[in-house]
């Protein structure tokens, strides 16, 4: 017998490395962007993610670059890897952590359609305010 509440016909959900379920995705594949730029909007997050663009490190090799704990490096590091900004590999007895590239492009291509609206939005708003119905 299945669970009060559940579902045979639910979508199955991917688990993080903490065995917690990813956020949802849009059509696209994309995390839930609300939780990526929330995820974002942490200082220390935002300097770890920018750091893993270079290379990939551990949790305590971050810790030795900045000046919070390792547990909070850990914290940070899941948020991130929770929505899609970041993966983990385990080599050896080591968890080493790298910035997501495809997830970033996906980001970057939204903010540029975003951009883009709001171009061609000034574009109509200059245009009809030089040339106005009805003038010549």
């Amino acid at each position: 017998m299945s669970k009060a509440g559940s579902s045979n016909w639910a979508s199955p959900r991917r688990i993080s490395r903490r065995g917690e379920p990813l956020p949802h995705t849009d059509s696209n594949g994309t995390p839930d962007t609300t939780r990526v730029f929330a995820a974002l909007a942490d200082d220390t997050r935002w300097s770890i993610l920018q750091r893993l663009g270079g290379a990939p490190a551990s949790a305590s090799g971050l810790a030795s670059e900045f000046t919070v704990s390792r547990q909070a490096i850990a914290k940070h590091l899941a948020v991130l890897e929770d929505c899609g900004l970041v993966t983990s590999e385990r080599i050896g007895r080591e968890l080493r952590f790298s910035a997501a590239g495809s997830r970033l492009s996906a980001l970057g291509r939204a903010l540029d359609d975003v951009g883009s609206g709001w171009d061609r939005r000034l574009d109509a708003i200059k245009e009809a305010a030089e040339h106005p119905p009805g003038s010549e």
